[in-house]
């Protein structure tokens, strides 16, 4: 598969969005050195920008962002892809919806991905973003699609945008790479308020019929108009 001329300024855009998009994950910190990765599926076509293996934050460029299809294969770029490509390829393949994917290692979520817990839904912000429990997902090894297999399998009946990969760390999806991008800072800060929540005693979960009220509201009436939640969150 090639990029064909009616795609170059999509795809140069998405490099563009793809690579401003990483400095949210040092601006939030949730990632640490070269680690972490943001993607963007490229619309109508089976192909995604992503960020390359082992690229340094402050120096990459747009241009160092590669482009694949959705089995993990490189099609254009001078670098090699992220290690995490094959994960983020099989959920392109198996949600069509989702049109981002962000990979961190931000220190609460991950650790509740060490213990292997759901985050619960103890707080109306986990109601609005995540709508319930944000759910683990099975340790997977990394290398191939394992990884990507554990986040459709354990996403694709949950309401949640958010998985805690078992001793791994959070995976987030969104209708774009920016979208996927706030549910990862959005997990990070639940995780971190839960944990603190529960240093005080065991914090009651919300009420399912509320939950859905919660997350109703806020995927559907919050905001203004013409604007996304995204936008009203990443300032």
């Amino acid at each position: 598969m090639t990029i064909t001329s009616d795609i170059d300024a999509t795809v140069a855009d998405l490099r563009r969005q793809v690579c401003d998009l990483h400095r949210h994950l040092t601006r939030y910190e949730l990632v640490i050195w070269t680690a972490g990765n943001v993607s963007a599926r490229v619309a109508g076509r089976d192909l995604m920008v992503i960020k390359p293996s082992g690229a340094d934050y402050e120096s990459m460029t747009a241009e160092d962002m590669v482009v694949c299809d959705l089995y993990g294969n490189l099609v254009d770029g001078e670098l090699s892809p992220s290690s995490d490509t094959a994960a983020h390829a099989y959920v392109y393949r198996h949600m069509p919806h989702v049109g981002g994917v962000v990979h961190t290692h931000s220190t609460y979520a991950t650790a509740w991905a060490a213990r292997g817990e759901p985050i619960p839904c103890v707080l109306t912000m986990i109601a609005d973003e995540f709508g319930g429990d944000i759910p683990v997902g099975p340790f997977a090894l990394i290398g191939d699609d394992s990884i990507g297999r554990g986040i459709v399998e354990t996403l694709q009946h949950s309401r949640s945008r958010a998985v805690l990969m078992r001793n791994h760390g959070p995976f987030t999806i969104g209708r774009d790479a920016r979208d996927a991008v706030k549910a990862a800072v959005m997990v990070e800060d639940v995780a971190r308020t839960v944990h603190i929540a529960r240093q005080l005693g065991a914090p009651p979960l919300i009420d399912a019929d509320d939950v859905t009220a919660l997350f109703e509201r806020y995927q559907n009436v919050y905001g203004q108009p013409g604007r996304t939640n995204t936008e009203e969150t990443l300032r």
